[in-house]
């Protein structure tokens, strides 16, 4: 049997996960492995023999490292971009809703008791979720 995978960092997302990927197909399942963007990475027997099989499983360690270290090095400059945009005054996320004209006048009324949480919920158009959120923020309980 062989798996051929289009490029390393399909079999995993960091250095021990692809190391454990290549060693479990290759040494538990017993199938050949052919990296097809990199033609040193294949372990098939008769391609290059046991040389062949010692110089992909060196070339996995570093190629597996190098992986690893870019994709770090990619959440690191994600990261700072964001505090950047932050400090800037960008704003992630999708966008508050308005609160119906009638809010205070539901809240009110639902804190007095004088309708349901259903019927609150209904007259200001919100889910029970955000109605709750929005009631609490606007000092009422729970």
């Amino acid at each position: 049997d062989t798996l051929y995978v289009l490029s390393l960092d399909r079999m995993g997302r960091n250095y021990v996960e692809i190391q454990e990927q290549w060693r479990q197909i290759t040494d538990v399942i017993k199938a050949d492995i052919v990296v097809l963007d990199m033609e040193i990475l294949d372990t098939r027997k008769g391609a290059h023999g046991l040389t062949g099989r010692f110089i992909s499983d060196l070339v996995l360690q570093i190629l597996a490292y190098v992986a690893q270290t870019e994709r770090e090095k990619i959440r690191e400059r994600q990261k700072q971009g964001i505090q950047a945009a932050k400090a800037r005054g960008v704003r992630f996320g999708r966008l508050p809703l308005p609160l119906p004209e009638n809010w205070e006048d539901i809240c009110a009324r639902f804190s007095a008791g004088e309708i349901t949480r259903d019927q609150a919920v209904e007259e200001s158009g919100m889910s029970k979720t955000t109605f709750a959120t929005k009631y609490r923020k606007w000092g009422g309980g729970s």
